[in-house]
C-alpha cells in the first residue's frame, strides 16, 4: 500500500462546481512532477505553474501517464507531490499497486482521470490517493489541488491577504485601507491585521491612536527569528479583532529591501490571521510588485484626474496579466468632489479603464480630518454617515461576505410600496 497522506475513507467526491469567490491558499515551497497523457492537461498544468499560489513550487511537467511515473522513480526519489493522469478505471488501480513499490513514504498523489464513480474514488483513498481530479481540467483545478493538499492536511487557518495602494501619492490610500480594515474586523467579523509597509512615513500608527515600541521593522531586518509567535510579540491590539503591525515611521535608517523580504511575515499572518491588509506605499519597487502580484485581492485608490486615470490603468493592465487566474483587481474614487478643482467623472474615469470603480468616495475635510486628528476611524466619529456605509460595501466587496446593507426605510416606506402596487 502507497503510505500516502489519506482523506477520509467515508469522504465522496465532490461535483459541485467551486464558487466564484473561492479562496485557494497559496501552497508552501514543495516539489511537483506531473505525468500527463494529452497535451491539454500538460497545458493546464503548466499554465498553474505560472500562477503566483504556485509561486514557490517547483513543478515539472513529463508525458507519459502513470507508465512514465513508475519507470521514472525506479531509479529516482519522488517528490513532494505527484500529479498521474490515466485514461482508464483498471489502470488506475493497477498502476497504483505497481507505483507503490517504487513511491517513498509520505509522497503526496493527485490522480486525473475521466471515471466519475465513487467505487472508484473509495478504492483510490484506500489506497492512500490524496485528491481524484474528473477530467478535463483547467487551470484552477490544478492549483486548487495542489494548494488544497497543504492548507487542509496541515489543518492552518490560511488568511486572506488584501493589498491597498494608491495610483498616486496622497490620494488617501491609507486612509482607505486603515478605514477597510476596521470595517473587515468591527462589521465584517473577521479577526484582521493591518500591515503598516510604508516604513519611513506611514500613518497606521497614528490613524489608531497607537505608538508601539515594536512593529514591522522588527521583523524585516530579522528574517530568521520571523515567526507566528515573534509576529504575535509585535502586534499592537486595536480592537478586540483588529491587530496592527506598525512601521517605525522615522528616517534613522535608509529601508532599501529586495523582493522577497516580506514573504516570511506575510506567511507567518497568512498561518493565524483571517484577513491581513497591506498597507502599500505609493513606490515602484521589487517588494511593492511582489506584495501587490501576491495579494488575494487587490484594491487601488485613485482621485478622479489625468494622472491617475493613467496610472490606474497601467496598474490595472499589469495586475490582470500578472494574475490571469485570480479576480480581477478593484479600484475606487477618492476625494471625489474637492472644490474648484476639475475632475474626470466616474462615468468617463470608468469608460477610459474599462471598469467601473466599486465606489466613488466624496470630498469631507472636515470628516476625515477630525477623524485624523483626533486618531480615529470614520465610523466612530459618524457611524451613520454615508461615507462608512462605503467602507462597509467595500470591505464586503473584497472579503466575500455578505451582501451590501439595506439603506434604512422611512417610516412612509410600506404606505409608498402599496401605492406604487395599486
Amino acid at each position: 500500500m502507497i503510505s500516502y497522506a489519506r482523506k477520509n475513507p467515508e469522504q465522496q467526491p465532490d461535483v459541485t462546481p467551486p464558487p466564484a469567490d473561492d479562496h485557494i491558499a497559496p501552497a508552501p515551497r514543495v516539489s511537483v512532477q506531473a505525468f500527463c497523457e494529452t497535451m491539454e492537461t500538460a497545458a493546464a498544468v503548466q499554465s498553474a505553474a505560472e500562477d503566483r499560489r504556485l509561486g514557490k513550487a517547483h513543478l515539472k511537467i513529463q508525458m507519459g501517464g502513470m507508465a512514465a511515473a513508475v519507470e521514472a522513480y525506479h531509479t529516482a526519489p519522488t517528490p513532494n507531490v505527484i500529479i498521474l493522469e490515466t485514461e482508464g478505471r483498471g489502470d488506475i488501480l493497477a498502476g497504483l499497486d505497481h507505483l507503490a513499490t517504487v513511491c517513498d513514504s509520505g509522497t503526496r498523489v493527485v490522480v486525473i482521470g475521466n471515471v466519475n464513480d465513487v467505487t472508484l474514488y473509495r478504492e483510490l483513498v484506500r489506497r492512500g490517493v490524496s485528491d481524484y481530479v474528473i477530467g478535463p481540467v483547467d487551470t484552477l483545478d490544478v492549483v486548487r489541488s495542489i494548494c488544497g493538499l497543504f492548507s487542509a492536511l496541515e489543518a492552518k487557518a490560511v488568511g486572506r491577504i488584501i493589498a491597498i495602494v494608491g495610483a498616486k501619492g496622497g490620494v488617501g490610500a491609507s486612509t482607505i485601507a486603515h478605514n477597510l480594515a476596521w470595517a473587515i474586523a468591527r462589521d465584517v467579523g473577521l479577526d484582521s491585521v493591518v500591515a503598516d509597509l510604508d516604513l519611513a512615513f506611514g500613518t497606521a500608527g497614528l490613524d489608531y491612536n497607537q505608538d508601539p515600541a515594536q512593529g514591522i521593522a522588527n521583523a524585516v531586518f530579522s528574517p530568521d527569528r520571523v515567526d507566528t509567535a515573534f509576529i504575535d510579540r509585535l502586534l499592537s491590539k486595536c480592537t478586540d479583532h483588529l491587530s496592527l503591525l506598525a512601521s517605525p515611521a522615522t528616517l534613522e535608517q535608509v529601508y532599501d529591501f529586495g523582493a522577497d523580504a516580506f514573504d516570511s511575515i506575510f506567511d507567518a499572518l497568512r498561518m493565524t490571521t483571517p484577513c491581513i491588509v497591506l498597507d502599500i506605499p505609493h513606490q515602484w519597487s521589487a517588494w511593492t510588485k511582489r506584495a501587490l502580484v501576491g495579494a488575494d485581492d487587490i484594491l487601488i485608490v485613485a482621485e478622479p484626474d489625468l494622472a491617475n486615470l493613467r496610472n490606474t490603468k497601467n496598474m490595472l493592465t499589469m495586475l490582470t496579466a500578472s494574475r490571469p487566474n485570480d479576480r480581477t483587481p478593484l479600484y475606487c474614487l477618492n476625494q471625489v468632489g474637492l472644490p474648484k478643482r476639475p475632475e474626470i467623472n466616474a462615468s468617463e474615469f470608468a469608460k477610459a479603464v474599462e471598469s467601473p470603480p466599486i465606489a466613488a468616495i466624496p470630498f469631507d475635510s472636515q470628516l476625515f480630518g477630525s477623524a485624523a486628528n483626533n486618531g480615529q476611524m470614520i465610523a466612530e466619529i459618524a457611524a451613520r454617515h454615508r461615507t462608512t456605509e462605503m467602507f462597509l460595501q467595500i470591505a464586503q466587496r473584497l472579503t466575500g461576505r455578505g451582501g451590501t446593507k439595506k439603506l434604512r426605510s422611512s417610516f412612509l416606506s410600506p404606505l409608498i410600496k402599496k401605492l406604487r402596487t395599486k
